[in-house]
């Protein structure tokens, strides 16, 4: 038999096998788009969480690669083009799904409050590592956020983290270090400048913040809509980078304001399928394939710096997708065990 835990209230513990109420990314056909509906399951689709994770990993490289070219832009205005043209392709979705007259609804307006709070501050210092460490140190201490997201969906959301899910967390990221050793000039130049530590410590905090991120937007999925969760993070986000504008803002050129559009553009849609990626699997299976932005990183540099691999960078994107492909393995093989177990046995 299966085990059912049914969640009715938002914020409670939720299982590996539970059913959650939750909003439809669709209004039904005789219901008011601003008003409540019926709910629909969170699925329990680890495959399709973990595609939609690593599509949404892959626009966000594009979308840092932009923000990084956009050199000279102070990190107030780097937000609000972030998150002020990521409505765009948020709004364009709502009224593709027929949502938009609706998108603003919601019943949990101090989670949006707390998720945009946390997001914005995330997104923060995740900019402020970018724009002043070498690029591979902010990626590589970034990628503690993967496993602090696993450790808070144990701790918090109690959700079922068995021995090969740990492990492949922490080989992925073995193969994260071995791929960026290299290049630590924070730790192999001796000595740790004024700078380079506000950068090391920005690039840890944003790690954390977005591991709460996370767990903030596995809590919203199960009585919120997409479309819902991602406006109103971006609408926060915009209102808060607006603050900065008396501080000075800088004049861009006509590539730099394409490339921060396009920077925004690209967020929201990876957003989008982020928050989606979490609808269909727990956060801590999906969270591991953050490691695959390294991998496109690597190809990026390639294609567009020169910059060629090294032995240690091959070794560690063979070790980061192994861990991966060893989660897709594993949770393939607890969907199909169910259904061998209720199979009918043969006389």
């Amino acid at each position: 038999m299966h085990s059912w835990v049914v969640i009715t209230t938002w914020g409670q513990p939720c299982s590996r096998n539970c059913v959650v109420k939750s909003l439809p990314d669709a209004s039904p056909p005789n219901a008011s788009p601003s008003k409540p509906v019926e709910v629909n399951l969170l699925d329990n689709k680890p495959l399709l969480g973990i595609g939609l994770k690593i599509a949404s990993v892959t626009i966000f490289v594009g979308m840092s690669t932009l923000i990084k070219a956009a050199e000279g832009i102070p990190l107030g205005q780097l937000i609000f083009f972030r998150s002020f043209f990521a409505m765009l392709a948020i709004l364009l979705y709502a009224g593709c799904r027929g949502q938009l007259p609706g998108v603003l609804y919601t019943r949990h307006g101090f989670g949006h409050f707390w998720r945009g709070t946390i997001g914005v501050a995330a997104m923060s210092l995740s900019f402020l590592a970018l724009t002043i460490l070498p690029l591979p140190e902010a990626i590589a201490i970034n990628y503690a956020s993967p496993l602090i997201a696993v450790i808070l969906s144990w701790l918090i959301l109690h959700e079922v983290v068995r021995l090969y899910r740990w492990s492949a967390v922490f080989i992925g990221l073995i193969g994260v270090l071995i791929i960026i050793w290299p290049r630590m000039t924070l730790f192999t130049a001796g000595h740790v400048g004024q700078n380079e530590a506000i950068g090391a410590m920005a690039a840890l905090a944003g790690a954390a913040m977005a591991a709460v991120a996370m767990l903030l937007v596995r809590r919203l999925v199960q009585t919120e809509r997409t479309t819902t969760i991602v406006i109103y993070f971006s609408l926060a986000s915009s209102v808060i980078a607006l603050v900065s504008l008396p501080f000075g803002w800088a004049t861009p050129t006509w590539p730099q304001l394409a490339m921060l559009i396009g920077a925004g553009v690209f967020g929201g849609v990876a957003q989008i399928l982020l928050t989606q990626s979490y609808r269909h699997a727990p956060m801590s299976t999906i969270a591991p394939f953050e490691y695959t932005s390294m991998l496109l990183g690597l190809a990026i540099g390639y294609v567009i710096f020169g910059d060629i691999p090294t032995y240690e960078m091959l070794l560690g994107s063979l070790i980061v997708m192994g861990a991966g492909g060893y989660i897709i393995y594993r949770e393939h093989q607890l969907a199909i065990e169910p259904h061998k177990v209720n199979a009918p046995q043969q006389q």
